[in-house]
């Protein structure tokens, strides 16, 4: 099973430290993937909403195998899929999306999918008996 921690929250959110660098390392300290939200705006950032911290293109690729990197704008899908190493993908409110390594990344609540990353599963109870990941702000509580 994959574990992935949302912009890396482990066990709860703290909404001020999320898609932070050093939050971001801790996590993957802990054995976890992180999933990352990546904006492009004369460089790469990192923030939910908005672009919060600068980062660079050697931190995406230094920790490529595991991050999952959440194209908030169209220019930062354009970016990153200049590097083949990076796995990233572009969702809104879509049921699925592929990311750019081929997994499935499957919105809230819309569980059981075959071989998909179920995100949040928590939030709606989600059936988890097929998927092959979980995205959460709870992953320790998936080990």
């Amino acid at each position: 099973m994959i574990l992935i921690s949302h912009r890396g929250n482990t066990s709860g959110r703290i909404p001020h430290l999320e898609n932070d660098h050093d939050y971001i390392k801790n996590a993957i300290h802990l054995g976890y993937e992180v999933e990352i939200d990546v904006w492009y705006k004369n460089g790469f950032w990192l923030g939910h909403d908005n672009p919060e911290h600068e980062t660079t293109i050697d931190f995406l690729l230094t920790n490529a195998d595991k991050l999952w990197c959440h194209a908030k704008n169209i220019e930062a899908m354009v970016e990153m899929k200049k590097e083949k190493d990076i796995n990233c993908f572009w969702h809104q409110n879509d049921d699925i999306t592929l990311t750019s390594k081929g997994y499935i990344w499957t919105y809230p609540g819309k569980q059981p999918i075959q071989s998909s990353i179920a995100v949040m599963p928590e939030l709606y109870n989600d059936n988890l008996t097929n998927c092959i990941g979980i995205c959460s702000d709870h992953v320790e509580d998936y080990k």
